[in-house]
């Protein structure tokens, strides 16, 4: 009865300095990590208040002059302020409404190819634009699309400058994406599919279960839960329109689908050297992506009963 009662008794639980003690190389690798991210992450922000003064270089942060909402407020009166964030809403929307089902489509159609080697020439030739520089890619876009000899104007016969016509940049901009990000994002899935178990498969093929219904009752809700976390952190960045993609695909005849809030922080910020009022309209930015990442987690959370903010 008494070893009875030593067996079921709780085991004290470690100390944290214990807990360390035993596994200090563990934590000394996870103290490289944090460290990064407390000076390049968390010691920035205290320049954020650069967005609430007229910042000076030869006075300081601490010694220019508060002004408040000003920057703010000049920048929700800015003539182009509504076609930014348009633009920029529209961009990320489109972008993720199109590109976010294909990595999981593709992963789903990977799964199911047999011959090993032909799954990974396949594998490969998805994974490579991903390596591909935006510079190359914009510059590969610009020679397909050039008006005199470009591959598109062959193919249809026509001699269309794609790249001054604001009606095709988002086209442009979405196709080009999922062409060099597709493959690379369905290796998450892929891997999540890698450590589905055998017996359901086995399962389902006794009871009858055709390959749609073995992908739709099978694959779909093991990639569920990793689906739903990549779209909460796609719509916690859904006003991060890449920067550098758009500003070599846009020209002054383009801009009214292109102009976006990115390449406006970049032209004040650096061009113009209007510090104190780029920091203020990309606060204004970050601000929406972090009301949103808050919103689609509750949503996803009251849905689907997966939570992960």
């Amino acid at each position: 009865m008494q070893a009875t009662k030593a067996n079921t008794a709780p085991r004290r639980r470690k100390s944290l300095g214990r807990r360390i003690a035993d596994n200090w190389q563990l934590y000394l690798l996870l103290l490289i990590p944090v460290v990064l991210t407390i000076v390049y992450k968390y010691i920035p922000m205290y320049g954020i208040q650069i967005a609430f003064r007229d910042y000076k270089a030869s006075r300081g942060i601490v010694g220019s002059k508060w002004v408040g909402l000003e920057w703010f407020d000049r920048f929700f009166t800015a003539p182009t302020c509504g076609r930014m964030i348009k633009n920029t809403i529209l961009l990320s929307l489109f972008s993720l409404l199109w590109g976010f089902p294909v990595p999981i489509i593709l992963s789903l159609c990977i799964n199911q190819l047999r011959f090993p080697r032909y799954k990974r020439v396949v594998q490969t030739v998805l994974y490579a634009p991903h390596f591909i520089s935006i510079m190359v890619v914009c510059g590969m876009i610009r020679i397909f699309l050039s008006p005199s000899g470009g591959l598109i104007n062959l193919m249809l016969g026509t001699k269309i400058d794609f790249m001054t016509e604001s009606s095709a940049f988002r086209t442009i901009y979405i196709a080009s994406g999922i062409w060099q990000d597709a493959g690379w994002g369905c290796i998450i899935y892929l891997a999540t599919l890698s450590n589905v178990d055998i017996s359901l498969y086995e399962a389902a093929k006794v009871d009858g279960a055709s390959m749609f219904q073995r992908i739709l009752n099978v694959d779909v809700p093991a990639l569920l839960p990793m689906a739903i976390l990549n779209l909460i952190m796609s719509a916690g960045s859904l006003m991060n329109v890449g920067f550098e993609k758009v500003f070599l695909l846009q020209t002054d005849l383009n801009k009214a689908t292109s102009d976006v809030i990115a390449v406006y922080v970049y032209q004040q910020g650096i061009e113009n050297a209007k510090y104190s009022y780029s920091t203020a309209v990309g606060l204004f930015n970050t601000a929406v992506n972090l009301i949103l990442l808050f919103v689609v987690n509750t949503i996803a959370s009251k849905t689907s009963e997966v939570n992960f903010v």
